[in-house]
């Protein structure tokens, strides 16, 4: 994908970064800055390469093989567009969330939130991790961005008691995975 940073209605680096969420396709990004911190920001927010305005198109097609050359052999390495994780159910590419089938009222960063938690199920994701992973690569002390969202989306999946969204005090949060849910019996949700 050859990506323009100067898009008119959102940020290139915000679409590089949701399609982060699903897909491992190739990302080369055009710019006209050719700042090195928005380079190094474009690169850690999942980017493969960066190219500046002006180019001739003979380096950037060669930068396209390149990049289709260095892609992982093994297209299953790509995360689904659909992850199930108990009674949750993530569409990744049109960013929707349904809990027990219903859909679930998300912005648009509590859906990143929610959604990097459930790539990363069972496992203790950091605060600077997560801040990371959804502001961008300038965060990672802004610990109580990240309380707030996860309050609002504990409330809004029906979990004010945290044992879908669990916290690890000073450290960050885990999603329950499906197998450590109590309440699964036979791939069923069982009643509460």
């Amino acid at each position: 994908m050859v990506l323009d940073l100067g898009l008119p209605d959102i940020d290139g680096q915000a679409v590089c970064r949701r399609i982060r969420q699903w897909s491992e396709v190739p990302i080369i990004i055009l710019s006209a800055n050719g700042a090195e911190d928005r380079k190094v920001a474009a690169l850690n927010g999942g980017a493969n390469d960066y190219v500046t305005k002006p180019f001739g198109m003979a380096e950037l097609e060669a930068r396209i093989r390149a990049g289709v050359r260095n892609r992982p052999p093994d297209p299953a390495a790509s995360p689904p567009p659909v992850l199930t994780l108990g009674a949750l159910e993530f569409d990744l590419i049109h960013h929707e969330v349904r809990l027990d089938g219903t859909l679930v009222d998300l912005t648009a960063k509590e859906f990143e939130v929610l959604s990097y938690l459930a790539r990363h199920a069972g496992r203790t994701c950091t605060h600077q991790m997560i801040l990371a992973a959804v502001w961008g690569a300038g965060f990672g002390r802004e610990a109580q961005y990240l309380h707030a969202y996860v309050h609002r989306l504990r409330q809004k999946l029906h979990d004010r008691s945290g044992t879908l969204i669990r916290t690890t005090p000073g450290v960050g949060y885990s999603l329950r995975a499906e197998e450590d849910d109590p309440e699964r019996v036979d791939g069923r949700r069982g009643v509460r």
